[in-house]
Order: structure tokens, then C-alpha cells, then sequence
């Protein structure tokens, strides 16, 4: 009997010390806790550029933020997550993290904010190879993978384009977005064709045409786009292409010559270009509108291609003050020419309007 009692006795202390170790373990356990929540992993912080690829399990996002030293527990974080219902709510994207910051930052960053974005402005009337060079310049890929990109007849067929390149179609835009890992500039010339059709169902709002009828209207846009320095004279620049296309008159556009003779041109259009025949952009000597656009127009030079003014003007010439002269005859243009070029201020003259 008295084994029995010692031996109750004994498995009692037992269940106690049990208890004892186990609230101790939960106690301690709740500590570690409130000190990961509480304490950043280093003082002062270092900062860390740390990636989330598209897709990734949390679980190999706090694996990964353990090995660049911006957390010291992976559980602890993911109960974090869980307890602010944000276990799923990482955004793919490069963001700016520090080791000085406590978990409930880290977890805030990750989920809300934007990250690491790069601010990229195309402007109206580049070129692709200009394009590549601003895109370059942001940091946005290199000049040659944009080429290759804008080139490539895989992406181009994806949008429906059979043409050489993508001429025209990279939308001027500010863009702002995170270059990816691998290959940056062919996600710029990706991003610049969805917009590009993005904004094309505004041109085209009843639906988007065929590529050929679209084409035309890119080039026209194109021409509009480089010899308008006055954005309020497309729609009336575009009537007069619209009035020599229909007349069967030579279109006559400087910036067409130029950009057939390349990415190497120097400033210097001399009378030989403008004779040319061998540049199939040179609408001096070649009727209608050249083979393919010679810029990125914006959406207001696509609406002006699609929305002619009409009117009964045939030529026009640049005032020097960023307008033009428009006029309706041969004669009324040849004096306009000698007055606003022949006889202009050279110190005064400029291009677009201020």
C-alpha cells in the first residue's frame, strides 16, 4: 500500500514538473516572440535590394529574407503573416529593405508597397533606336537586346504585326515598373506594345482594324507626329497629307528622308538626299506614304490621322515660332517659304512652340 502512495506520489511530482517544463517552454517560446517582433536583426541596419520573383511561396520568401539577415526566425514571420492575413499577399517586385527594421515592417514593404520601380519617359516622335538609347540611359535593358526585341518576329506576331519591327508601335509614355531579373529591355518592348494597344481602342473604338489599314494610319500618325512643333495643328497638318495622298501628289516630308538614312544621319539634309531614289523613305521622289512608320506617334497624332481636318490646303511651312503657314496654292506657298525661311531670323527661329 505504501508502494502504491509513493508510487501516485511520484507520478504526480511528475505531472507537475511536466506541467512546469511545458509552461516554461511556452513561456519562453512567447518570449523569443515578442523579442523577434520587438528587435530589428542588426544596429544600425545595412540595406538590402531583396527580390520576390512572380509566384513564390512565402515560405521561400522568409527563407530568403533569413539569408540576406532581414529576419532571424522564419516561423515566427510566417505566424506574423498569418495573424495579419497577409500570408499570401507578397507582391513580386524589388524592394528597398533594411536589417534595422523590426518584422512588422519588413512584412508591411513586402505587401504594400510598390517596391523598387524605375521611371522611364518615351517621348512623341522617337525613333526605336532612339527609344533603345533612352531606355539604356534608365537602366532599362541594353541598346542591342532592345533592337533584337523590337525585331524579333515571335513578339511581333504575338500583337498581330507583319512588319520588319515594331517601328511605331512602342508607345511614348512614362512607365513605371521594375525591370526584371533577365532581359529588362524585351519587357520594355513588351510593355510598350500593350500600350501602344491599349490606346489604339481609343483611336478605334468600334473595334481595331485590319493590320494594313492599321499601318497606314501608323505611318500617317508618324509623318504627323514629326512635323508638328504646334500639337494644336495635327488634325489641320493631317488634312494636307490626306488632300496630296488623294491628289496623287508627291507628300514631300523631310522627316521620312531622314529616317531612311539611318540612325548615322548627321543634322545635314543636302540636296542629293532629297533626289535620292535608292532611299524607299524618300517622299520626294516616291509617291504615297513610305514603307513603314518613322517614329512612335502618341495618341493625339493617331486621332488626327483617323480625324482629319478638312480644309483645302495643300502645303505648308514652318513660321519659326513652332506654327505653320498653311496655304492652298503653289504660288501663295513659294512666298510663304521665302518669307519664313528664305528670310528668316536664324537667332530667333525654333521649331516647336514653348
Amino acid at each position: 500500500m505504501a508502494r502504491l502512495r509513493y508510487f501516485l506520489i511520484a507520478v504526480f511530482l511528475l505531472a507537475v514538473l511536466a506541467g512546469l517544463v511545458a509552461g516554461g517552454y511556452a513561456w519562453y517560446k512567447t518570449w523569443q516572440e515578442e523579442q523577434f517582433l520587438a528587435t530589428a536583426p542588426e544596429t544600425p541596419g545595412r540595406e538590402v535590394l531583396f527580390r520576390v520573383e512572380p509566384g513564390q511561396l512565402f515560405t521561400t520568401i522568409a527563407a530568403n529574407l533569413k539569408n540576406e539577415g532581414l529576419i532571424t526566425n522564419t516561423h515566427f514571420f510566417a505566424r506574423l503573416a498569418v495573424r495579419r492575413g497577409k500570408g499570401s499577399s507578397a507582391r513580386a517586385g524589388v524592394f528597398r529593405l533594411s536589417t534595422g527594421w523590426v518584422p512588422e515592417r519588413i512584412l508591411e514593404e513586402l505587401t504594400s508597397s510598390a517596391g523598387v520601380m524605375h521611371r522611364v519617359s518615351v517621348r512623341e516622335g522617337l525613333t526605336w533606336w532612339q527609344t533603345a538609347r533612352v531606355l539604356e540611359e534608365a537602366g532599362m535593358g541594353d541598346a542591342d537586346g532592345f533592337a533584337e526585341a523590337v525585331a524579333d518576329p515571335k513578339l511581333l506576331a504575338a500583337y498581330g504585326i507583319t512588319a520588319r519591327d515594331a517601328e511605331g508601335y512602342l508607345f511614348p509614355e512614362t512607365y513605371l515598373l521594375t525591370p526584371p531579373k533577365e532581359n529588362p529591355a524585351r519587357l520594355m518592348a513588351e510593355v510598350m506594345l500593350k500600350e501602344f494597344f491599349r490606346n489604339a481602342r481609343k483611336v478605334w473604338p468600334g473595334g481595331l482594324p485590319d493590320f494594313e489599314e492599321m499601318q497606314r494610319t501608323v505611318i500617317l500618325a508618324s509623318l504627323i507626329e514629326k512635323e508638328t512643333g504646334d500639337t494644336s495643328e495635327r488634325a489641320r497638318i493631317s488634312g494636307v497629307f490626306h488632300n496630296r495622298l488623294r491628289r496623287g501628289m508627291l507628300i514631300q516630308c523631310d522627316p521620312t528622308i531622314i529616317y531612311g538614312l539611318g540612325p548615322d544621319f548627321d543634322g545635314n539634309l543636302r540636296k542629293s538626299d532629297l533626289t535620292n531614289r535608292e532611299n524607299p523613305y524618300n517622299t520626294y521622289v516616291h509617291r504615297g506614304l513610305p514603307p513603314g512608320p518613322i517614329c512612335s506617334p502618341g495618341l493625339d497624332s493617331l486621332l488626327a490621322a483617323v480625324h482629319p481636318e478638312q480644309h483645302a490646303y495643300l502645303y505648308f511651312v514652318a513660321r519659326g515660332d513652332g506654327s505653320h503657314h498653311f496655304s492652298r496654292t503653289l504660288e501663295e506657298h513659294n512666298q510663304a517659304v521665302r518669307k519664313f525661311q528664305l528670310d528668316r531670323n536664324r537667332k530667333t527661329y525654333r521649331s516647336t512652340k514653348d
